[in-house]
């Protein structure tokens, strides 16, 4: 089985569950700078979207593309705060099909669609976007360069690449390389998650110089989100969750069972949090 079908199968049988554990929005929270801010996993969950555009300074905006977009959390979020035209993608039609029942739910099926296609080679013709939309998605994506290519290919002139993803921690003289058992720590984790290797925040900004973005910035916001994974461990194996997880198959079952490694992966400070912004020339 392929990577893109072990992605499809691994959100087509669990989306269902995280949705009504977690509601709409399938990526972590904002818990303040420094991560000490209290508050509801929910209400965090939206405070890091807004977080996330005012740290991109996103202005008015007309045609957005959410690469990602899971069940449409953040594609009917930003369609009705700019009045803007969102066009979501995935590998799951589960997905898919769910967001367009949301979207038409909310009022919203006359600005927002929802498409199954493969972030790596994108149906959509060059300079179609003011904004590429990418959250807690890039870890999917094997080839990052590819991608970003991708993005780059789909904006418009002047138009804004903006995203948040998991990354590792930049190997530096004084920390040097990955461990043997750091990588054991991520293998798991990329096992179960169905994740090619992730890459650090550096290894981003690089690629981003390679392809010709402009105004490139990073930030490394892994304090902000790290309190998330004790939230979504209480919501996980709650009476609730528990009776869903059981109805469950294997695959989401160790979804669960493996939380606690992103958890510890934060505290220890090999698993990051990275965003990346640039603009087209």
């Amino acid at each position: 089985m392929s990577l893109n079908q072990r992605i499809q199968q691994f959100y087509d049988n669990s989306s269902g569950l995280w949705e009504e554990i977690w509601g709409e929005h399938l990526h972590h929270g904002y818990y303040g700078a420094t991560g000490r801010e209290r508050k509801e996993r929910r209400q965090a969950q939206i405070d890091l979207i807004e977080e996330l555009l005012a740290w991109g300074k996103v202005g008015q905006l007309g045609q957005i593309l959410d690469v990602g977009c899971g069940i449409g959390g953040s594609s009917l979020y930003l369609a009705e705060k700019y009045h803007a035209q969102v066009t979501g993608i995935t590998l799951s039609p589960v997905q898919a099909n769910r967001a367009e029942v949301r979207a038409a739910s909310q009022g919203l099926s006359d600005r927002t669609s929802f498409l199954v296609a493969d972030a790596l080679a994108m149906p959509f013709a060059d300079q179609s976007f003011d904004l590429v939309w990418s959250l807690e998605s890039a870890e999917h994506f094997p080839d990052k360069k590819q991608f970003l290519q991708e993005a780059y290919r789909v904006l418009k002139p002047g138009g804004l690449l903006l995203m948040a993803t998991w990354c590792h921690r930049p190997p530096t003289p004084a920390t040097g390389e990955l461990t043997p058992q750091e990588q054991r720590h991520l293998a798991e984790i990329y096992r179960v998650y169905c994740l090619p290797p992730v890459v650090s925040i550096d290894d981003y900004e690089n690629l981003a110089q390679e392809l010709n973005f402009q105004q490139i910035r990073t930030a490394d916001w892994s304090s902000a989100v790290a309190p998330f994974w004790d939230a979504v461990i209480a919501s996980a194996f709650s009476w609730e969750a528990l009776g869903g997880l059981l109805k469950s198959n294997w695959e989401t079952i160790e979804g669960a069972l493996v939380l606690p490694l992103m958890r510890s992966g934060y505290q220890r400070s090999l698993i990051r949090y990275g965003l990346l912004c640039g603009t087209k020339s």
